[in-house]
C-alpha cells in the first residue's frame, strides 16, 4: 500500500486533484514546505494546496520512489516542469515563466495514511529562472 499511496499523491498532484491528494493524508499530517514553516493538519494542507494551485502550474516528470522495506518511510525524485502564474509574495512578479527544476520529497506513513511531507528544491534556481 506505501508505493501504492504514494503513487497515487503524485497522480493526484499531477492532475491538479487536491482533494484526490488530501484523501491520502492523515488528519495531523506535518507538511515540511522547502525553507518555509512546518504546516500541521489537514486544513493547513488543503490551504497550501489552494494557494499553489493559484499560483503555480506544475507537472512531476521522471519520478523514481523509494519505500523503505517495513512501509513506513518512502522518497521521490523527480523533475518539476512549472508555469508560475500569480505572483507570490516575497517572490519575482509573475508572468507566465517557465521553469525546470531537479526536486525530491520525503514521506512518512502509517495506517495507509501519509502523516509527513517534506519537499525539497533549490529556491534560488527557481528565482533565477523566473526572474525577468
Amino acid at each position: 500500500m506505501s508505493r501504492e499511496s504514494i503513487e497515487r499523491y503524485f497522480a493526484a498532484f499531477n492532475a491538479g486533484d487536491a482533494a484526490g491528494m488530501l484523501a491520502l493524508v492523515s488528519d495531523d499530517v506535518a507538511h515540511h514546505v522547502n525553507q518555509g514553516e512546518v504546516r500541521h493538519g489537514r486544513a493547513a494542507f488543503a490551504e497550501f494546496c489552494s494557494h499553489m494551485g493559484v499560483s503555480y502550474r506544475e507537472e512531476l516528470r521522471d519520478m523514481v520512489i523509494f519505500v523503505s522495506d517495513d512501509g513506513t518511510r518512502a522518497a521521490a525524485e523527480f523533475t518539476v516542469h512549472g508555469e508560475y502564474l500569480q505572483t507570490d509574495p516575497g517572490l519575482p512578479e509573475a508572468c507566465g515563466q517557465q521553469y525546470v527544476l531537479p526536486a525530491g520529497s520525503f514521506f512518512t506513513l502509517s495506517g495507509g495514511k501519509i502523516t509527513r511531507v517534506t519537499t525539497y528544491y533549490n529556491l534560488q534556481d527557481w528565482i533565477a529562472q523566473v526572474s525577468v
